[in-house]
Protein backbone atom coordinates (compact mmCIF):
# COMPACT_ATOMS: atom_id res chain seq x y z
CA UNK A 1 0.00 0.00 0.00
CA UNK A 2 1.22 3.80 -0.83
CA UNK A 3 1.12 5.44 2.59
CA UNK A 4 0.75 8.72 0.88
CA UNK A 5 -2.89 7.69 -1.06
CA UNK A 6 -3.43 4.99 0.76
CA UNK A 7 -4.11 2.91 -2.47
CA UNK A 8 -2.83 -0.41 -2.44
CA UNK A 9 -2.88 -2.59 -6.16
CA UNK A 10 -3.01 -6.19 -6.08
CA UNK A 11 -4.08 -9.16 -8.81
CA UNK A 12 -5.07 -12.21 -9.23
CA UNK A 13 -4.52 -15.10 -12.28
CA UNK A 14 -7.47 -17.28 -12.93
CA UNK A 15 -8.55 -20.08 -14.88
CA UNK A 16 -12.22 -20.51 -16.07
CA UNK A 17 -13.48 -23.60 -17.91
CA UNK A 18 -15.57 -23.29 -20.63
CA UNK A 19 -18.25 -25.70 -20.39
CA UNK A 20 -17.40 -27.26 -23.86
CA UNK A 21 -14.61 -26.04 -26.39
CA UNK A 22 -15.51 -23.10 -28.31
CA UNK A 23 -14.57 -22.75 -32.09
CA UNK A 24 -13.32 -20.31 -34.55
CA UNK A 25 -11.71 -19.33 -37.38
CA UNK A 26 -7.59 -20.70 -36.37
CA UNK A 27 -8.77 -21.10 -32.38
CA UNK A 28 -10.13 -23.43 -30.07
CA UNK A 29 -10.48 -22.17 -26.49
CA UNK A 30 -10.91 -24.73 -23.44
CA UNK A 31 -10.51 -22.43 -20.83
CA UNK A 32 -10.58 -18.21 -20.32
CA UNK A 33 -7.30 -17.23 -18.81
CA UNK A 34 -8.14 -14.18 -16.59
CA UNK A 35 -6.44 -11.25 -14.84
CA UNK A 36 -8.65 -9.75 -11.96
CA UNK A 37 -7.31 -6.49 -10.76
CA UNK A 38 -8.28 -5.10 -7.18
CA UNK A 39 -7.23 -1.02 -6.02
CA UNK A 40 -8.36 -0.41 -2.66
CA UNK A 41 -7.92 2.92 -0.34
CA UNK A 42 -8.85 0.42 2.89
CA UNK A 43 -12.57 1.23 2.84
CA UNK A 44 -13.21 0.93 -0.64
CA UNK A 45 -12.30 -1.14 -3.25
CA UNK A 46 -12.62 -1.71 -7.22
CA UNK A 47 -12.22 -4.58 -9.75
CA UNK A 48 -11.41 -5.52 -13.30
CA UNK A 49 -11.27 -8.40 -14.89
CA UNK A 50 -9.56 -8.52 -18.04
CA UNK A 51 -9.03 -11.39 -20.23
CA UNK A 52 -6.22 -10.20 -22.84
CA UNK A 53 -6.58 -10.03 -26.79
CA UNK A 54 -5.37 -13.60 -27.97
CA UNK A 55 -4.17 -13.13 -31.59
CA UNK A 56 -2.33 -9.90 -30.07
CA UNK A 57 -0.05 -12.17 -27.85
CA UNK A 58 -1.54 -10.32 -25.05
CA UNK A 59 -2.17 -13.06 -22.49
CA UNK A 60 -1.38 -13.49 -19.03
CA UNK A 61 2.35 -12.86 -18.69
CA UNK A 62 1.33 -10.18 -20.35
CA UNK A 63 -0.73 -8.70 -18.56
CA UNK A 64 1.24 -9.09 -15.43
CA UNK A 65 3.75 -7.27 -16.87
CA UNK A 66 1.54 -4.34 -17.70
CA UNK A 67 0.14 -4.25 -14.17
CA UNK A 68 3.27 -4.78 -12.31
CA UNK A 69 5.41 -1.49 -14.34
CA UNK A 70 2.63 0.91 -13.22
CA UNK A 71 1.97 -0.35 -9.79
CA UNK A 72 3.66 2.15 -8.29
CA UNK A 73 1.92 4.93 -10.31
CA UNK A 74 -1.44 3.93 -9.57
CA UNK A 75 -1.01 3.68 -5.70
CA UNK A 76 0.58 7.35 -5.68
CA UNK A 77 -2.68 7.95 -6.85
CA UNK A 78 -2.81 8.25 -11.18
CA UNK A 79 -6.30 9.22 -12.50
CA UNK A 80 -8.08 7.27 -15.36
CA UNK A 81 -7.14 10.07 -18.01
CA UNK A 82 -3.23 9.58 -16.72
CA UNK A 83 -3.25 5.88 -17.21
CA UNK A 84 -4.12 6.08 -20.66
CA UNK A 85 -0.81 7.75 -21.47
CA UNK A 86 0.76 5.14 -18.77
CA UNK A 87 0.04 1.95 -20.91
CA UNK A 88 -1.08 0.66 -23.98
CA UNK A 89 -4.42 -0.65 -24.76
CA UNK A 90 -5.04 -4.12 -23.94
CA UNK A 91 -6.12 -6.42 -20.86
CA UNK A 92 -4.10 -4.96 -18.48
CA UNK A 93 -4.94 -1.47 -19.14
CA UNK A 94 -8.64 -2.44 -19.27
CA UNK A 95 -8.32 -4.62 -15.89
CA UNK A 96 -6.80 -1.40 -14.23
CA UNK A 97 -9.10 1.30 -16.03
CA UNK A 98 -12.82 -0.90 -14.90
CA UNK A 99 -10.83 -0.98 -11.16
CA UNK A 100 -10.69 2.75 -10.81
CA UNK A 101 -13.58 2.92 -12.28
CA UNK A 102 -15.41 0.89 -9.79
CA UNK A 103 -13.29 2.77 -6.60
CA UNK A 104 -14.54 5.71 -7.79
CA UNK A 105 -18.37 4.39 -7.89
CA UNK A 106 -17.67 3.23 -4.34
CA UNK A 107 -16.22 6.73 -2.88
CA UNK A 108 -18.64 8.84 -4.77
CA UNK A 109 -21.85 6.34 -3.95
CA UNK A 110 -22.76 7.61 -8.12
CA UNK A 111 -23.02 5.10 -10.21
CA UNK A 112 -20.38 5.04 -13.53
CA UNK A 113 -23.58 4.77 -15.75
CA UNK A 114 -23.78 8.57 -13.95
CA UNK A 115 -19.98 8.97 -14.12
CA UNK A 116 -20.50 7.75 -17.87
CA UNK A 117 -22.56 10.28 -18.94
CA UNK A 118 -25.03 7.39 -19.65
CA UNK A 119 -28.51 7.35 -19.45
CA UNK A 120 -30.02 4.72 -16.83
CA UNK A 121 -28.88 1.22 -17.56
CA UNK A 122 -31.92 -1.11 -19.28
CA UNK A 123 -32.04 -4.62 -20.71
CA UNK A 124 -30.00 -5.26 -23.70
CA UNK A 125 -30.58 -7.49 -26.79
CA UNK A 126 -27.56 -9.63 -26.58
CA UNK A 127 -26.82 -11.85 -28.91
CA UNK A 128 -25.81 -15.86 -28.53
CA UNK A 129 -23.05 -16.93 -30.01
CA UNK A 130 -22.37 -20.11 -31.84
CA UNK A 131 -19.01 -21.56 -31.81
CA UNK A 132 -18.01 -23.57 -35.39
CA UNK A 133 -19.49 -26.99 -35.96
CA UNK A 134 -20.84 -29.36 -38.37
CA UNK A 135 -23.90 -27.71 -39.70
CA UNK A 136 -26.57 -30.09 -38.00
CA UNK A 137 -24.63 -29.29 -34.40
CA UNK A 138 -25.21 -25.80 -35.20
CA UNK A 139 -28.28 -25.68 -36.14
CA UNK A 140 -29.58 -28.00 -32.70
CA UNK A 141 -27.36 -25.22 -30.82
CA UNK A 142 -29.58 -22.70 -31.81
CA UNK A 143 -32.76 -24.37 -30.69
CA UNK A 144 -31.25 -24.94 -27.87
CA UNK A 145 -30.75 -20.96 -27.10
CA UNK A 146 -34.89 -20.86 -26.85
CA UNK A 147 -34.63 -17.23 -25.56
CA UNK A 148 -32.69 -16.27 -28.19
CA UNK A 149 -33.50 -13.52 -30.16
CA UNK A 150 -30.58 -12.40 -31.52
CA UNK A 151 -27.55 -15.17 -32.95
CA UNK A 152 -24.14 -14.62 -33.78
CA UNK A 153 -22.67 -17.36 -36.15
CA UNK A 154 -18.45 -18.17 -35.93
CA UNK A 155 -17.35 -19.09 -39.09
CA UNK A 156 -13.90 -19.97 -40.09
CA UNK A 157 -13.27 -19.51 -43.38
CA UNK A 158 -14.35 -22.69 -45.28
CA UNK A 159 -16.93 -21.12 -47.97
CA UNK A 160 -18.97 -23.90 -48.81
CA UNK A 161 -19.40 -25.37 -45.25
CA UNK A 162 -19.44 -21.90 -43.80
CA UNK A 163 -22.51 -21.17 -46.21
CA UNK A 164 -23.96 -24.50 -45.01
CA UNK A 165 -23.50 -23.78 -41.50
CA UNK A 166 -25.59 -20.35 -42.49
CA UNK A 167 -28.10 -22.47 -43.91
CA UNK A 168 -28.95 -24.47 -41.19
CA UNK A 169 -28.82 -22.37 -38.75
CA UNK A 170 -31.39 -19.86 -40.66
CA UNK A 171 -33.61 -23.08 -40.75
CA UNK A 172 -33.36 -23.81 -37.20
CA UNK A 173 -34.14 -20.37 -36.58
CA UNK A 174 -35.81 -18.68 -38.45
CA UNK A 175 -37.52 -15.65 -36.06
CA UNK A 176 -33.88 -14.50 -35.22
CA UNK A 177 -32.32 -11.70 -36.17
CA UNK A 178 -28.68 -13.09 -37.22
CA UNK A 179 -24.88 -12.16 -37.98
CA UNK A 180 -22.08 -14.00 -38.78
CA UNK A 181 -18.38 -13.58 -37.39
CA UNK A 182 -15.78 -14.73 -39.65
CA UNK A 183 -12.74 -13.71 -37.45
CA UNK A 184 -10.58 -13.00 -40.76
CA UNK A 185 -10.90 -16.18 -42.60
CA UNK A 186 -11.91 -15.05 -45.88
CA UNK A 187 -10.03 -12.98 -49.04
CA UNK A 188 -11.69 -10.59 -50.93
CA UNK A 189 -12.57 -12.88 -54.01
CA UNK A 190 -14.49 -14.90 -51.39
CA UNK A 191 -16.76 -11.98 -50.71
CA UNK A 192 -19.14 -12.42 -53.43
CA UNK A 193 -20.15 -15.43 -52.96
CA UNK A 194 -20.63 -15.70 -49.61
CA UNK A 195 -22.62 -12.03 -49.13
CA UNK A 196 -25.16 -13.89 -51.65
CA UNK A 197 -25.56 -16.38 -49.49
CA UNK A 198 -25.68 -14.03 -46.56
CA UNK A 199 -28.38 -12.19 -48.05
CA UNK A 200 -30.30 -15.15 -49.03
CA UNK A 201 -30.76 -16.41 -45.84
CA UNK A 202 -31.33 -12.81 -44.13
CA UNK A 203 -28.13 -12.24 -42.23
CA UNK A 204 -28.21 -8.70 -41.19
CA UNK A 205 -24.64 -8.19 -40.04
CA UNK A 206 -20.99 -9.68 -41.44
CA UNK A 207 -18.22 -9.25 -38.92
CA UNK A 208 -14.59 -8.91 -39.70
CA UNK A 209 -14.71 -11.06 -43.31
CA UNK A 210 -11.00 -10.01 -43.89
CA UNK A 211 -7.47 -10.54 -42.17
CA UNK A 212 -5.94 -6.78 -39.99
CA UNK A 213 -3.82 -4.93 -42.45
CA UNK A 214 -6.21 -6.15 -45.37
CA UNK A 215 -8.21 -2.82 -44.99
CA UNK A 216 -7.50 -1.75 -48.16
CA UNK A 217 -9.24 -4.51 -49.99
CA UNK A 218 -12.72 -3.10 -49.28
CA UNK A 219 -12.15 -0.17 -50.93
CA UNK A 220 -14.85 0.49 -53.21
CA UNK A 221 -16.52 -3.19 -52.18
CA UNK A 222 -20.24 -2.39 -52.16
CA UNK A 223 -21.88 -4.79 -49.46
CA UNK A 224 -25.72 -4.80 -49.13
CA UNK A 225 -24.68 -5.98 -45.56
CA UNK A 226 -23.45 -3.91 -42.75
CA UNK A 227 -20.01 -4.94 -42.08
CA UNK A 228 -18.33 -4.67 -38.83
CA UNK A 229 -14.82 -4.47 -37.86
CA UNK A 230 -13.37 -6.25 -35.17
CA UNK A 231 -9.81 -7.04 -35.42
CA UNK A 232 -9.65 -3.90 -37.75
CA UNK A 233 -10.66 -1.50 -35.16
CA UNK A 234 -8.44 -2.55 -31.86
CA UNK A 235 -8.03 1.17 -30.49
CA UNK A 236 -9.37 4.80 -30.88
CA UNK A 237 -6.96 5.40 -33.03
CA UNK A 238 -8.08 3.18 -35.56
CA UNK A 239 -11.34 4.71 -36.02
CA UNK A 240 -10.71 7.47 -38.23
CA UNK A 241 -9.82 4.46 -41.01
CA UNK A 242 -12.93 2.25 -40.89
CA UNK A 243 -14.88 5.07 -42.73
CA UNK A 244 -15.59 4.24 -46.41
CA UNK A 245 -14.47 0.34 -45.28
CA UNK A 246 -16.95 -0.49 -42.79
CA UNK A 247 -20.17 0.48 -41.64
CA UNK A 248 -19.99 -0.53 -37.43
CA UNK A 249 -17.03 -0.50 -35.13
CA UNK A 250 -17.18 -3.49 -32.55
CA UNK A 251 -15.57 -1.88 -29.23
CA UNK A 252 -14.01 -4.47 -26.62
CA UNK A 253 -13.31 -3.34 -23.40
CA UNK A 254 -9.57 -5.99 -23.50
CA UNK A 255 -8.89 -4.60 -26.92
CA UNK A 256 -9.27 -0.97 -26.11
CA UNK A 257 -8.10 -1.04 -22.79
CA UNK A 258 -10.81 -0.28 -21.12
CA UNK A 259 -14.13 1.37 -20.53
CA UNK A 260 -12.77 4.95 -20.94
CA UNK A 261 -11.17 4.32 -24.13
CA UNK A 262 -14.78 2.78 -24.98
CA UNK A 263 -16.31 5.42 -24.65
CA UNK A 264 -14.61 7.91 -26.16
CA UNK A 265 -14.50 5.03 -29.22
CA UNK A 266 -18.54 5.12 -29.22
CA UNK A 267 -18.71 9.06 -28.99
CA UNK A 268 -15.70 9.17 -32.10
CA UNK A 269 -17.74 6.27 -34.25
CA UNK A 270 -21.27 7.86 -33.85
CA UNK A 271 -19.62 11.67 -35.12
CA UNK A 272 -18.19 9.43 -37.82
CA UNK A 273 -21.61 8.03 -38.87
CA UNK A 274 -20.45 4.27 -38.12
CA UNK A 275 -22.30 1.78 -35.97
CA UNK A 276 -21.42 1.12 -32.71
CA UNK A 277 -21.46 -2.40 -31.60
CA UNK A 278 -19.98 -3.86 -27.94
CA UNK A 279 -18.53 -7.56 -27.84
CA UNK A 280 -16.32 -9.36 -25.34
CA UNK A 281 -13.18 -11.99 -25.18
CA UNK A 282 -14.98 -14.25 -23.02
CA UNK A 283 -14.99 -14.17 -19.58
CA UNK A 284 -16.95 -13.66 -16.37
CA UNK A 285 -19.79 -11.03 -14.97
CA UNK A 286 -17.38 -9.29 -13.49
CA UNK A 287 -15.80 -8.88 -17.31
CA UNK A 288 -19.15 -8.07 -18.61
CA UNK A 289 -20.17 -5.06 -16.45
CA UNK A 290 -18.28 -2.21 -17.16
CA UNK A 291 -19.01 -3.60 -21.40
CA UNK A 292 -22.89 -3.51 -20.27
CA UNK A 293 -22.74 0.11 -19.04
CA UNK A 294 -21.40 0.87 -22.44
CA UNK A 295 -23.81 -1.00 -24.00
CA UNK A 296 -26.12 1.24 -23.64
CA UNK A 297 -24.50 3.34 -25.93
CA UNK A 298 -24.77 0.74 -29.01
CA UNK A 299 -26.83 -0.54 -31.87
CA UNK A 300 -25.73 -4.33 -31.40
CA UNK A 301 -24.72 -6.04 -28.17
CA UNK A 302 -22.41 -9.28 -27.79
CA UNK A 303 -22.13 -9.83 -24.37
CA UNK A 304 -23.09 -13.60 -23.80
CA UNK A 305 -19.38 -14.54 -22.63
CA UNK A 306 -20.48 -15.95 -19.05
CA UNK A 307 -22.87 -18.28 -20.71
CA UNK A 308 -19.84 -20.06 -22.08
CA UNK A 309 -18.25 -20.78 -18.68
CA UNK A 310 -18.53 -23.63 -16.47
CA UNK A 311 -19.20 -21.67 -13.31
CA UNK A 312 -19.84 -17.99 -13.14
CA UNK A 313 -19.04 -15.55 -10.58
CA UNK A 314 -21.91 -14.74 -8.26
CA UNK A 315 -24.00 -12.11 -8.36
CA UNK A 316 -24.37 -12.96 -12.28
CA UNK A 317 -25.69 -11.40 -15.36
CA UNK A 318 -29.27 -12.58 -15.65
CA UNK A 319 -29.93 -13.61 -19.34
CA UNK A 320 -34.07 -13.55 -19.84
CA UNK A 321 -36.02 -13.36 -23.13
CA UNK A 322 -32.84 -12.42 -25.08
CA UNK A 323 -31.79 -9.60 -22.94
CA UNK A 324 -29.07 -9.23 -20.34
CA UNK A 325 -29.12 -7.37 -17.69
CA UNK A 326 -26.33 -6.67 -15.09
CA UNK A 327 -27.30 -5.29 -12.06
CA UNK A 328 -24.77 -2.90 -10.03
CA UNK A 329 -24.18 -5.95 -7.19
CA UNK A 330 -21.65 -7.67 -10.00
CA UNK A 331 -19.78 -3.77 -10.57
CA UNK A 332 -20.25 -0.68 -9.42
CA UNK A 333 -21.55 1.08 -6.07
CA UNK A 334 -22.38 -0.58 -3.41
CA UNK A 335 -25.91 -1.06 -2.57
CA UNK A 336 -27.51 2.40 -0.83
Amino acid sequence: MNMRTGLSLDYTVESLPLAKPFRIAGHVFTEASVVVVTISDGTHFGRGEASGVYYLGDDVPAMRAAIDGVRHAVEAGVTRAELQQLLPAGGGRNAIDCALWELEARRSGKAVWESAGVSKPNPLLTTFTLGADDPDAMATGARAYAQARALKLKLTGELALDIARVQAVRAARPECWMGVDANQGFAIGDLDTLVAALVAADVKLLEQPLARGSEADLDGYECPIPIAADESALTFGDVEGLVGRFDVVNIKLDKCGGLTEGLAIAERARALGLGVMVGNMVGSSLAMAPAFVLGQLCDIVDLDGPIFLAADRIPSIQYENGNAWCAEAIWGREAI
